[in-house]
């Protein structure tokens, strides 16, 4: 790794619906209310698609932003991931939608399904592309709207997810490397705890009649899923941490996936964090999937709680099941152009 060209974020950037989804509002849906999902996950609110937004629309929006906070033009863009378990389309991918509505005409681009976990997967490719030469600048968003998969009668899933998109630009440096480190980690045998079926041969529906509608939607072991979280999410910022040569107490921010806050409120306190150290708009947007990351990470700069330089583990987790974590360096602080932000 040390003959490798280092790498660090230069922008940030999210996008999310207009529509707001209140727990005062989901009591007219399902049975519970407020209170319940409060205390249970931390969320207060979501934000949801409506009429012909898209999940395509969104990743744009969010690299959009990312750019414009880099303050980058976009033809400079080598390559676009998209990590998403929702696109639009099984093809075109995301990510060539995206690099045409940016203008990032030299990019290569595809998509990459990592669940909750996928940007922490697109930065670790994205970092070993930039370490071996081969591209210098890499865009990569996080895009899920699982409203559309939930069914929403099912009061212990549709309380859960909201809609968004998150980016982040890794580009070359030729000074210090600051991302520090990356690690993945995955175990198929509990794909079975969180999915959302696509039917293998059944789908396009092959038989004399399609599968119920009940068993379209997303599936989920909460229990089982909060009993994995909160042993993946210490394992792995601690191999990170190790991977990268620093301690825990080295780590001035904790960004992890928004799933549900008492999964994040026990994992940074077997890590022995202080309050002020955790990163979360959870209450706000409810669990975003893919973008969770970074559009925490967005928040947390623009409320000025992450002030540059910090050292920030980002670690997420979800479907597959898949985990990893990535320690870096913040030092990116936002382009501004004509005397006002970009």
């Amino acid at each position: 790794m040390s003959s490798q060209i280092g790498a660090r974020l230069i922008g940030v950037g999210a996008a999310v619906p207009s529509a707001v989804v209140t727990n005062a509002d989901l009591q007219r849906l399902v049975d519970t209310s407020d209170e319940w999902i409060t205390t249970r996950t931390g969320i207060k609110e979501r934000r949801i698609v409506r009429g012909n937004e898209t999940a395509t629309g969104l990743a744009i929006g969010a690299a959009k932003e990312a750019i414009a906070y880099a303050g980058i033009d976009p033809g400079a863009i080598d390559l676009i991931i998209v990590a998403t378990s929702t696109p639009d389309n099984l093809y075109p991918s995301t990510a060539c939608m995206v690099q045409v509505a940016v203008g990032a005409t030299r990019a290569a681009a595809f998509d990459l399904e990592a669940a909750c976990t996928g940007i922490i997967y697109a930065m670790a490719i994205g970092q070993q592309f930039i370490g071996s030469g081969t591209y210098k600048t890499v865009l990569m968003v996080g895009v899920d709207i699982h409203s559309r998969f939930l069914n929403w009668e099912d009061r212990n899933t549709c309380i859960l997810f909201g809609d968004a998109a998150g980016a982040l630009i890794m580009q070359a440096t030729d000074g210090e490397n600051e991302i520090l480190s990356t690690y993945l980690r995955a175990d198929g045998s509990g794909g079975h705890l969180l999915s959302i079926p696509n039917y293998g041969t059944a789908y396009p529906f092959s038989g004399e009649e399609p599968p119920k509608a009940m068993d379209r939607y997303l599936k989920m072991n909460g229990r089982a899923i909060y009993e994995f979280a909160v042993h993946a999410v210490p394992e792995a910022m601690r191999a990170s941490c190790a991977k990268a040569g620093i301690r825990i107490e080295d780590v001035d921010y904790f960004v992890p996936h928004q799933a549900n806050q008492r999964i994040i409120n026990a994992a940074a306190e077997r890590l022995g964090l202080r309050p002020e150290q955790i990163v979360s708009n959870l209450e706000e947007y409810g669990n975003t999937s893919a973008a969770s990351i970074p559009l925490a990470l967005r928040d947390a700069v623009r409320r000025k709680q992450i002030v540059p330089p910090a050292t920030c583990a980002l670690v997420g987790f979800g479907g597959g099941l898949t985990w990893g974590a990535a320690i870096v360096r913040w030092t990116a602080s936002e382009h501004i152009a004509n005397g006002e932000a970009g």
